[in-house]
């Protein structure tokens, strides 16, 4: 078996995926009951009980929602920052201590043939990572949570044959949306969340020859639709001469409430 992946909810009211290999199954984030993620595991034929470990982007509700619950169900590693630790310590209930893995932003972990990669987010939480994930010559990345897509960023995300991108807003709709405006300014902030505009902008310098499948993710249920992150996504680069269909790049669904096919990164 090669490197797969699956996005097993996305959006404001929860957030997981999980990746895996010839020899390892994980986790990124937990942001839903533990009994919401046992579900949406079993509809990919899975279990906890095939999960290696648990991988944190950051401290937020929608992350961790499920984590504590599934963790000591599991007996599972949780891997995060020391200062992501320190956010969450309190929200994720009592872990034995062997089970508490303190990574640092940039290193490099290993799970037998899979190499993941951290890197730094822009993104109001204490501190926030994404994660890249390689076996052989396959490679997916996942980027969601950011304000902006730093030079580092795309530094890492690059040659990925697969991306889960953040296309969290409409900038029209969250304007005139219910939303306060001190919510509305954090989520436009270079510490908030990325529009379609901007994911568009993004993706034409995150574009590789190897590019594939790129799923646009965490969207907003009030503030966005995944038809209008398509159509503005795909109007930004073509407006910048990357005409996604001729480089057979697909853009993606991801649902909050369902996961994703398997995606084995098959061309």
């Amino acid at each position: 078996m090669g490197l797969s992946f699956s996005v097993l909810a996305s959006g404001s009211t929860g957030n997981a995926a999980v990746i895996r290999s010839k020899d390892v199954m994980l986790m990124v984030d937990a942001g839903l009951s533990a009994k919401k993620l046992e579900q949406l595991l079993s509809e990919r034929e899975v279990s906890g009980e095939h999960l290696d470990g648990i991988l944190v982007t950051h401290e937020h509700s929608d992350h961790i929602k499920g984590l504590g619950a599934i963790a000591r169900k599991y007996k599972l590693s949780v891997y995060a920052n020391e200062k992501t630790w320190e956010a969450m310590n309190k929200h994720v209930g009592q872990l034995e201590d062997e089970q508490k893995k303190v990574i640092e932003i940039g290193q490099t972990l290993q799970f037998g043939e899979l190499t993941v990669e951290s890197y730094p987010l822009s993104h109001d939480a204490a501190e926030p990572m994404g994660f890249c994930f390689r076996q052989g010559d396959r490679k997916v990345s996942i980027a969601t949570d950011l304000g902006y897509v730093s030079a580092k960023v795309r530094e890492k995300i690059l040659d990925s044959d697969a991306i889960v991108l953040e296309s969290n807003h409409d900038v029209e709709m969250l304007r005139v949306g219910r939303y306060p405006w001190n919510i509305k300014r954090r989520i436009l902030s270079d510490v908030g969340h990325l529009s379609n505009e901007a994911a568009g902008e993004a993706l034409v310098q995150l574009l590789s020859e190897n590019t594939r499948r790129v799923y646009l993710a965490h969207l907003s249920q009030d503030h966005n639709m995944m038809d209008l992150a398509k159509l503005t996504v795909n109007t930004m680069c073509k407006e910048r001469g990357i005409h996604l269909e001729n480089r057979r790049v697909k853009l993606m669904d991801t649902y909050y409430d369902r996961p994703t096919l398997w995606d084995d990164l098959d061309y």
